[in-house]
């Protein structure tokens, strides 16, 4: 049987551990990689905590004994760190990040390229389109326009006095319509755009079954604060916002 001191010594040692294993910690961090390292996504699974990298790979997110943090980028494989009472004591986490490569049979056809774009098909047997500069014209650089962008372009422009073309579709509702199809298509691209880059992400820490995440996101989709929150590119602001909807997902299904 132990003495009286040194069992009140154990006592107090192991209360203490419990109380380091339930205190949350700032923890700094430090992400190394072989290119960028910015904006590279931090999540505590344990405490569904999240944030991202600065400019310099460095990041703080708040974490207990034995939680799990997740390190994710789409050009790296996927890290996961069990956080140690030696983390929590230094207050600091290092972390290297591999690149996920993804190896293809070498294949070589025709002529050897290169790299140089304009080299390439100077010496490929495809002659590349005259453009304006080669006429000495100045042209259209910006973004181009995309089929549905083109046609509401073509539908509310005219020539002459009056422009009858634009007045006409006005009164058939083709203008309306195309304007509908161009805010569908900015949706779908955002929707994609989400998907690939905060999927992983979303549900790792709140798990949903594969065969409802398609329509997890046409409900994300639906809603009219999502298409304004996608033009920020502010990943956090974003995933804020699906998990919130993923919980208003899981109580429609079941309701259903």
């Amino acid at each position: 049987m132990l003495p009286i001191k040194k069992a009140i010594i154990l006592i107090l040692c192991i209360s203490k551990f419990g109380f380091l294993c339930s205190q949350s910690t700032e923890i700094r961090g430090k992400v190394t990689a072989s290119s960028d390292i910015d904006r590279i996504h931090i999540i505590n699974k344990t405490a569904n905590r999240f944030t991202i990298t600065n400019d310099d790979g460095e990041f703080e997110i708040s974490a207990s004994i034995n939680d799990t943090i997740l390190i994710s980028a789409i050009q790296y494989k996927p890290l996961e760190i069990l956080v140690t009472p030696f983390m929590i004591q230094s207050k600091f986490i290092s972390a290297h990040l591999t690149d996920k490569i993804t190896e293809l049979d070498e294949v070589v056809i025709g002529k050897i390229l290169t790299g140089d774009l304009l080299s390439d098909i100077e010496n490929s047997d495809k002659k590349r389109d005259l453009n304006f500069y080669d006429l000495g014209i100045p042209g259209y650089t910006g973004k181009q326009k995309t089929q549905s962008e083109r046609r509401l372009h073509e539908a509310t422009t005219g020539s002459g006095l009056v422009p009858l073309n634009p007045i006409l579709n006005w009164l058939s509702g083709r203008t309306k319509e195309l304007k509908g199809q161009i805010a569908m298509e900015n949706i779908d691209n955002a929707m994609d755009k989400t998907k690939s880059n905060l999927s992983e992400l979303l549900f790792n820490t709140k798990v949903l079954e594969e065969s409802k995440r398609v329509e997890f996101f046409y409900f994300v989709s639906d809603d009219p604060n999502f298409l304004p929150l996608s033009k920020l590119n502010n990943d956090l602001k974003m995933l804020e916002f699906l998990q919130k909807k993923l919980e208003e997902f899981k109580m429609q299904i079941e309701d259903d």
